[in-house]
């Protein structure tokens, strides 16, 4: 089958992922002078043993104050290959969404049902609290494009079957196309993209943080932007 490339997928996207608004001093509980916590940091430093050499290039996680927005922004997904909507798991899709309220509206979708069927939400009525990142990432490929075949092909949008989608995005990824952009299946007139080729992202720029606060009892979600300051309401 012949597909049409979009020429508009050339461009900044934005990728909205799971991170902390602050970093957490893991001896915050320990100690409250800023001197003892040098003492610890160095007592570590000296008698944590060295499991492998110095890497030339610096590894997220091994430095606990570290943060790579490369690595965060676009490599997590290629490295952690992984059941999505147009994958089967056997290779990583990036995901980004052309607006930050299309950004929203998809994972809040994924939020709200992964988190109720936790077993926090069984066992407490307390609401739960998700912080996140949002970056601008610039994709530098003309993807495939499915926003026309939507509209003919509802499968493309099913809310919950990703079947036809993985059989799709397995086709194009071994025909070694480099993604797709297609409309949003949680945000009417939104755009995402779905890309399968790292190297076709690069420049990844801070936009925001947001926290996402689930009431286990109504499935409603509330976004904030700003700390104590509700940005967006979700139906439940």
């Amino acid at each position: 089958m012949d597909y049409k490339v979009s020429e508009d997928s050339v461009g900044d996207w934005l990728r909205n992922i799971v991170s902390l608004r602050k970093s957490i001093d893991l001896f915050a509980d320990l100690v409250t002078d800023p001197a003892d916590t040098r003492i610890l940091i160095e007592h570590e430093l000296a008698t944590k043993p060295i499991r492998a050499p110095v890497p030339i290039i610096s590894r997220p996680f091994e430095e606990a104050g570290f943060y790579d927005p490369l690595r965060a922004a676009i490599e997590w997904p290629f490295e952690h290959p992984c059941r999505t909507r147009y994958s089967d798991g056997s290779f990583g899709v990036w995901y980004g969404a052309r607006t930050l309220e299309t950004s929203v509206r998809e994972t809040v979708h994924h939020f709200r049902r992964d988190t109720l069927a936790s077993e926090i939400a069984a066992s407490s009525r307390a609401p739960i609290y998700q912080e996140r990142r949002v970056h601008r990432v610039r994709c530098s490929a003309m993807l495939v494009d499915l926003r026309a075949l939507c509209a003919e092909e509802p499968r493309l949008l099913d809310p919950d079957d990703y079947a036809y989608c993985q059989a799709l995005g397995a086709q194009l990824f071994a025909a070694a196309l480099p993604g797709v952009q297609s409309v949003s299946a949680r945000d009417a007139g939104g755009e995402i993209v779905g890309v399968f080729r790292q190297e076709t992202l690069s420049d990844p720029r801070d936009v925001c943080y947001l926290t996402y606060i689930l009431d286990p009892g109504t499935g409603r979600v509330e976004i904030e932007r700003e700390p104590g300051r509700v940005a967006w309401r979700s139906p439940s």
